[in-house]
C-alpha cells in the first residue's frame, strides 16, 4: 500500500481545473442580483422608506453596471470605445406612442396588467376572466342598472 502511493506518477494525476478569470465577477453579479430583490422585497414590507429604497436600489444598480462591463471587457478583449465627441447626436426624433393595450384589472385591488393573468401580481388573489379594461366590481354579462 505504502510503496503505491510513493510511486505515484505525475502524469497520472488529474490536471487542475484552469480557473476563470472572471468567475470572481459573476459571483458578484450574482450576489448584486440577490441583493436587489431582498432590497425589493424589504421595500415592499414598508421596512425602508422611497428615499432610502431609491439610494440603495441606485447605488446597486452602478455597481452592477461596473461589475457587467468589467466582464463585457475579459470576454470581448477590449473595452467598448466612447463616442467621438466631434460628431453631433442625431436630433431625437420621438417613436410614435403605441397603441393602448387593453389593461386587465385586479378585481380586489385594481391592479392592471398588460396581459391576463390567473393571479394578481400586487395582492395574489386570483383574477376572474372578466375583459379587458372591466371595471372593478362589475361582472361579466350585468347590465348597467342591474344588482348582483
Amino acid at each position: 500500500m505504502i510503496g503505491f502511493l510513493l510511486f505515484i506518477r505525475l502524469k497520472d494525476l488529474p490536471k487542475p481545473e484552469p480557473v476563470s478569470p472572471f468567475q470572481h465577477l459573476d459571483e458578484r453579479k450574482a450576489a448584486i442580483y440577490e441583493n436587489l430583490r431582498d432590497l425589493q422585497f424589504e421595500y415592499r414590507l414598508d421596512k425602508l422608506s422611497d428615499a432610502d429604497y431609491q439610494a440603495s436600489k441606485l447605488e446597486l444598480q452602478k455597481e452592477l453596471a461596473r461589475v457587467l462591463a468589467e466582464i463585457d471587457t475579459i470576454r470581448g478583449g477590449s473595452a467598448p470605445k466612447p463616442a467621438k465627441a466631434a460628431v453631433a447626436p442625431a436630433p431625437a426624433v420621438p417613436a410614435p406612442a403605441p397603441a393602448p393595450q387593453p389593461a386587465f384589472v385586479c378585481s380586489s385591488c385594481n391592479a392592471s396588467f398588460d396581459k391576463p393573468l390567473k393571479f394578481c401580481g400586487e395582492c395574489g388573489k386570483p383574477m376572474s376572466p372578466e375583459t379587458p379594461g372591466a371595471v372593478p366590481g362589475d361582472k361579466p354579462g350585468q347590465s348597467i342598472g342591474e344588482t348582483a
